[in-house]
């Protein structure tokens, strides 16, 4: 295997072919070039160099969408070390329990969770020091050394380690739509496999473009939207440090104006609620929605409000982005679209024979170069989704004549209602399609005669009462009445993980508690 290094193809081919003075990452106002990017580099491997920390060693990261993520990130990989980052949005000890999980050393914390530190080096030993983005004043944790970043100041060019595109390279936790997240590893030329499979051939990416990604950087999905894409091809990628809410991306892509922006269909349909006037949009040349199968009702809204295509799509943390995708020239609302060149999927039933009928519900597996190698200590997990080169994804899909692939649902948020399958997410988008909804969620439930029912959870929109009644009619309306949902349960939220899927496994476990 011939020398590789993610790192060094993402930046310093960047500085090597000229482009050193390109922004590569702007971020509250401020640029950061290709060249100061790659001293950045060369600091967070002085500061490991200093820390002990070595080839194969994990790197905790608990940080914001800021320069230093792409910074120590890039910087562990470009050193031999293994980056782990971890869900900003989880607490001190929900992450103590994944920093164990993963052995890491050392952990970097941005400072607005500097309160997590106790926390976690208190379930995760093995940590002997944290480095603090920021003032670490009054951070204590016991015999672990803490220090802030800005005390690292040597930035001496330092040497590419001796990796390959086989090497470990970075470790991603699951979101945790069924449980508790697993450590995905991935190699150092899986971040170039999605750059030259869906970023070169979806979204037809070039250094003009400007990413603007809700989806965080901790998650698989915002990874390649705010690092791998834009620094693939000496882009600029726009970073938002804050918990993304409505108002503050409009403002972003009004000031900022993204040509490429990345969502989940949750924000989408806030983005919708809260009446947005369309000429914010006029920098877009697309969006990409992933996280949750996008309903045909918000993919027309959205697109029509934008006048850009809104390409939905579905991607895994094991393979690392998105493998099925609508594309700039074709979009069929409702569906994920078609495979995406240089991967391969199929639909196998229970039997684990292949499903070639059209239109024929199946298990989803998938092929790709970008491929996770397994589950970090959990062989059974690993033998269960990784087997003859391709990964079981979990998921439940149709596949059209015209070789367009819908999605269905989780393996095991499918309902059998009166004995036949019915999908939440085609009740979910016909939910979705009443003006009084903003959100929905459809699970299966246990009538007291022990049969399942269809219930669903809905978040009214901004301003708007849900009637059941009304609903209950809108939905007698739309489909067959096997899959209409019996009960109709009006929330505030809708439970989801950090990456923003709904946790449907969550409305399930409420219900039987209940």
């Amino acid at each position: 295997m011939s020398p590789y290094n993610a790192a060094s193809w993402l930046v310093d081919r960047q500085v090597a072919a000229g482009r050193g003075v390109h922004v590569a990452l702007r971020c509250d106002g401020q640029d950061t070039s290709y060249a100061e990017l790659q001293v950045e580099l060369w600091r967070v491997q002085r500061a490991l160099e200093q820390l002990g920390v070595t080839t194969g060693d994990r790197v905790a990261m608990v940080v914001n969408d800021e320069p230093a993520f792409v910074a120590w990130f890039l910087g562990a990989l470009r050193h031999g070390v293994v980056p782990v980052p971890l869900s900003t949005m989880l607490n001190g000890t929900e992450l103590a329990a994944i920093v164990a999980d993963s052995g890491a050393r050392l952990l970097v914390v941005s400072a607005p969770f500097a309160a997590t530190v106790a926390a976690i080096t208190a379930g995760a030993p093995q940590v002997r020091n944290v480095v603090v983005l920021g003032e670490p004043a009054g951070v204590s944790a016991g015999d672990v050394a803490i220090d802030a970043w800005a005390s690292f100041r040597d930035a001496a060019e330092m040497p590419v380690a001796a990796t390959d595109a086989d090497t470990d390279g970075f470790w991603l936790y699951s979101s945790g739509t069924t449980g508790t997240p697993k450590g995905v590893m991935h190699r150092h030329g899986d971040l170039q496999a999605t750059a030259e499979t869906y970023a070169a051939s979806v979204l037809r990416a070039g250094p003009d473009d400007r990413f603007l990604s809700v989806a965080k950087l901790f998650f698989a999905y915002g990874l390649g939207n705010s690092l791998t894409f834009p620094l693939s091809v000496g882009a600029t990628a726009i970073l938002h440090p804050l918990p993304p809410t409505p108002a503050a991306v409009l403002t972003l892509i009004e000031t900022e104006r993204p040509s490429l922006f990345f969502a989940s269909p949750g924000f989408v349909a806030a983005l919708l609620d809260a009446a947005p006037d369309a000429g914010a949009f006029r920098s877009l040349r697309a969006t990409v929605t992933a996280g949750e199968s996008l309903p045909a009702d918000l993919q027309r809204r959205f697109g029509e409000l934008t006048g850009r295509p809104v390409l939905d799509g579905i991607g895994s943390t094991e393979m690392l982005h998105i493998f099925i995708s609508n594309t700039l020239d074709a979009q069929s609302p409702g569906s994920s679209g078609w495979v995406v060149p240089g991967y391969r999927a199929e639909l196998r039933d229970d039997d684990n024979a292949p499903v070639t009928a059209p239109d024929t519900p199946g298990y989803l597996y998938v092929q790709g170069p970008s491929a996770a190698s397994g589950y970090w200590q959990k062989p059974e997990a690993t033998a269960a989704a990784f087997a003859e080169g391709w990964v079981r994804t979990g998921d439940v899909y149709t596949r059209s004549a015209e070789d367009c692939w819908t999605f269905l649902g989780r393996n095991n948020d499918m309902i059998k209602a009166g004995g036949i399958w019915v999908s939440p997410a085609e009740v979910e988008s016909v939910l979705i399609e009443h003006p009084d909804v903003l959100e929905a969620a459809v699970v299966g439930d246990r009538s007291t005669a022990g049969l399942e029912t269809v219930v669903a959870f809905v978040v009214p929109a901004a301003g708007a009462t849900i009637d059941p009644a009304a609903l209950e009619a809108h939905c007698r309306s739309k489909v067959a009445s096997f899959k209409r949902p019996r009960e109709i349960v009006v929330v505030d939220e809708l439970p989801k993980t950090a990456t923003g899927k709904i946790k449907r496994y969550a409305l399930r476990d409420a219900r039987a508690g209940s």
